[in-house]
Parts: structure tokens; sequence; C-alpha cells
């Protein structure tokens, strides 16, 4: 296969559109639609999903499978019989192949990066950023396989041995999100692999070109029959099926409250281990004390970059008013000068908005921005040389942490400035939320960032830097309405991947 295969032109202007094959009458069309993965094997459909370029709506990415039922069973009963077969793997074996999956990903880094941003908008960069990191994953757990060291100790009877002991989970099923549709399909299947447990991966039905193109790197690096699967399709087909399935030991998924919310009900009847990152309405903290340059560059970085389209994005200002104006005036110079543009277009710093839905979503809380609060600059759409979801960034002012723009999660490149007297009253502001994923604060005060640090309601917390921008081998997560479940990514991702086994022995 070869990129040049996802880039076929067409008059057509839906950014994801469902057809029957049967109705399509281009053998060719129907070649090139890429298939699901099941069990060691591409399994083609009657269904297919044509995937449009956000900064070109007149360029298909691709075509491809949409999954019913059966084949998400049929993907769950293979995962099923080879979990325990991959878990027989040697470790240095089973490290050698994610390592290897790794070193291609990132080889392949500017192919894939392409790949990515033409489907989800991100600027080049930003698709490469991502594509190393999904690499760098993969790279870690590998290196991970070998580092699994269990726990030995004497009872407390005479004679007697005990160990605890860290054993597979089974079978998991991935559900990804359309924002980073190879970094997080990534940082979920190389723990779940690396401890000895099979995949049944649904990518986001509105990007699934990077899962894809990830499944055909690992289909050839050894793993058994049925340890990877992909199933693509809808959310209430192929979602559903794995929430549901007795068969599906955990799921882990990335994506809205709401969705995992209903997850949590639908999963419960059959106690299915969870572990669950739905969001953020994060704060970037200013105090008068701060350096205005760092706090500028912070602020544009988290909630402007990628168009705004990360749970980590920090939409919400909490700045002291002593710094208050330079820091709106620092802002907005900034994004004015911001290029947004075609995600492959030398430059461009933010891309397009995903598709029309969300360019909708976006429309609507500018509007309802505009009612709140005071408009500084932007939110309007822009026309560019191609037709695409274009936006300008945009920043309210004169916001409170009652209105809807500070305390819904947009998901866009929109962000609200809330003025406060002093840090007493930006920690309140900041800790008042439903989310706690991540928070930032911008202060050269040791004594305010350390209490900051440590009474910060959120999974993460910043000094000095964006809100948005992980490490791949430290824990990542929130509280309150951000997460649910263990925490993922680095040593703390094998307590959801694994369960935990004591036993005892009396040598005789």
């Amino acid at each position: 296969m070869t990129l040049g295969s996802f880039y076929l032109l067409t008059a057509r202007t839906f950014r994801v559109t469902e057809v029957s094959l049967s109705l399509l009458g281009k053998t060719e069309t129907m070649s090139n639609m890429k298939s699901n993965y099941i069990n060691g094997q591409w399994v083609g459909s009657s269904q297919g999903r044509e995937n449009y370029n956000p900064s070109d709506l007149d360029s298909l990415v691709g075509t491809y499978a949409v999954a019913d039922e059966q084949m998400t069973q049929d993907a769950i009963a293979a995962a099923q019989a080879a979990w325990p077969k991959w878990n027989a793997v040697g470790l240095e074996q089973r490290g050698t192949i994610l390592t290897s999956i790794g070193n291609e990903i990132i080889a392949r880094k500017e192919e894939l990066g392409k790949l990515l941003s033409s489907e989800e908008g991100k600027p080049h960069a930003e698709g490469m950023g991502e594509v190393m990191r999904a690499g760098q994953f993969f790279q870690y757990y590998g290196g991970e396989c070998l580092r699994q060291v269990d726990d030995f100790a004497m009872s407390v009877r005479a004679n007697v041995e005990a160990d605890c002991r860290r054993e597979p989970v089974g079978v998991v099923g991935i559900i990804t999100p359309w924002n980073f549709p190879i970094a997080i399909a990534a940082w979920k299947a190389a723990p779940a692999l690396a401890y000895g447990n099979s995949v049944v991966l649904k990518s986001a039905d509105l990007v699934p070109a990077s899962a894809w193109a990830l499944t055909e790197i690992i289909s050839r690096h050894g793993l058994p029959d049925g340890t990877f699967n992909l199933v693509m399709g809808r959310g209430s087909v192929v979602g559903e099926t794995l929430i549901t399935s007795p068969d599906v030991d955990a799921i882990t998924f990335t994506g809205s409250d709401a969705t995992g919310r209903h997850i949590a009900r639908a999963a419960a009847e059959n106690l299915t281990k969870l572990q669950m990152e739905m969001g953020g309405k994060n704060p970037i903290v200013v105090l008068d004390d701060a350096d205005l340059d760092t706090a500028v560059a912070s602020a544009v970085n988290g909630a402007f970059f990628a168009t705004g389209q990360r749970c980590t994005a920090s939409s919400r200002m909490i700045v002291q008013e002593g710094i208050h104006d330079k820091f709106v005036a620092g802002v907005t110079e900034a994004i004015k000068n911001l290029k947004v543009g075609h995600a492959l277009e030398a430059g461009t710093q933010l891309g397009p908005v995903v598709d029309e839905k969300q360019f909708s979503t976006n429309m609507k809380y500018m509007d309802i921005g505009k009612s709140e609060a005071n408009l500084v600059w932007g939110g309007e759409a822009l026309e560019q040389k191609t037709r695409g979801y274009y936006m300008s960034p945009a920043l309210f002012t004169e916001a409170n942490n009652q209105m809807r723009i500070s305390r819904e999660e947009i998901f866009g490149p929109i962000a609200s400035v809330i003025r406060v007297k002093d840090y007493d009253e930006a920690l309140e502001v900041s800790n008042d939320t439903p989310f706690g994923l991540t928070s930032a604060i911008i202060t050269s005060s040791l004594k305010h960032a350390t209490h900051y640090k440590r009474n910060s309601v959120s999974g993460v917390v910043t000094v000095n830097l964006p809100s948005a921008g992980v490490d791949y081998h430290l824990a990542f997560g929130g509280r309150k309405g951000s997460s649910y479940g263990s925490r993922e990514q680095g040593q703390y991702a094998k307590e959801f991947f694994t369960t935990v086994k004591t036993t005892y022995t009396n040598p005789m």
C-alpha cells in the first residue's frame, strides 16, 4: 500500500459519507476500500465510509469498511481465543515485537503524519509529532515487557511461601476518539499487549485512516492471529457490541462525558473493568508576578493549538487583575498572528475544525459567548483556497465561572478570560468545575506554585508550562468528571491491564 492510494479526488462535498458498495458502480473504489482486521485476516464489508479531508472537502482520504455486529462478535471471539497464546510468548520476544512496531511507526513519521493531518486537520508538524509519540509508546512498552517483576513474601504460616503476581486481564476493548487518532490508540494498545492481553480496537468513525495504518503495521510483526483486531464503524453498532459483550474483560475509552457515562451503565451489567478519560474544562491561572511572555505563550499554546481540539486544552484563563490587561493584549496580538490554513501547507499553525458537526458546535458557542461575555477577537468562519471548516481563534473577556462558555467543554479554538483579585480566588475558581483533568499556573512564586500543585483538584498540574502536553512514561488521567478508573501511561498502566493473583505454596 502506498500513501498515494489515500488521496483520491472526488466532487462529493460531505466530510464522511456511508455508502453502499452495490451503488458505487466502480470496481476501483471497491478494491481500494480498506478492510477491517479480524483474526489475522483483512475482512471486507458491503458498507464503506468515505473519509474526506477537512482542509479540502473535495479530497478523499480513503474509503473504509464498516463493521457490523457479527464482525465485532467475530473479533471478540478471535481475541478471546488468542490472548492465552500471546501471553505464553516469552517476555523478550514480546518486547522485541513491540519495539519493532514502534521503530517502524517512527521511521514512517512523515508519511503517517501526512495521512493523519489529512484526515484530522492538525498541521503536518503536529501530525508527525503525534506519530512519533505513538511509536514511542510501543518502544517504551517494549522495554516494560522485561520489567514485569512480581512480589514474593513469606506467609504468616510456618514454611508456607507466598507471591503476588500480575496476569493479563484478558480481552481488552479499546475505543478511541478522533482528535488523536494514532497516539491514543497506541497508548492504549501498547500496554495492553505488553502485559499479555489481546485487543479489539474500535477507531473513531470520523478518522479511520490512522487506526487502519497502525493496524497494518501491527499485522506484519508476528503477533498470533486474533491478538490484535480492528473493527471500524458506528459506535451504536460496533461500540455497543463491545461494551455489552460478556466476553470483553476490560474497556478503555477516551471520549465525551456523555458517552463515558453510557459505557459505564452498559458495562456494569457484566461488571466489565473500565478505564475512561472523558474531557475537561481546564484552567490556566496567571498571577501578577508571572513572566508575561511565558504566560501568553503558555495560554495560546494550551488553548488554541490543535485547533483547541484536545481534552487538555486550557479554555479557562483565570487572570489576576494586576496583569489582566497586559495579558489580554498579549494573547489577542498572538492569536491575530496565528496562521490558519490547510493542514499540509507550510507555515500553518491552526488547521481546520475536524468536521461540520464540530464547526456548528463552535459557532453555537460563539453565539452563547457573545450573549454572556465580551468578544475581544475572532470566532469567524474563514475562507481559504480550498473548501474546509476554517475559523479564527476566539477570545472572550469579562467572563465569570458560571457562564456556559466557562463550564462546558467546547472542544474548539475558543477561550475565555476570568478576572480574579488574588491567588485564593484564582484557586477557588480553578477548582470550581465538574471536570479535573489538567490545570496550569504561571507564577514566579515558589509558595504559590507549591500550594497550587498540592491543592489543584486535577490529575495533571503544570507550572510555567501549557496545560496540554504530557510525557509517555508518566501517569495520565484526571479527577471528577474527567476520568474513571486507574491511570493511563507509564508503569501505572499495569493497574488496568493486569489483575493480581496471590498464591500460597507449601514446599512439603
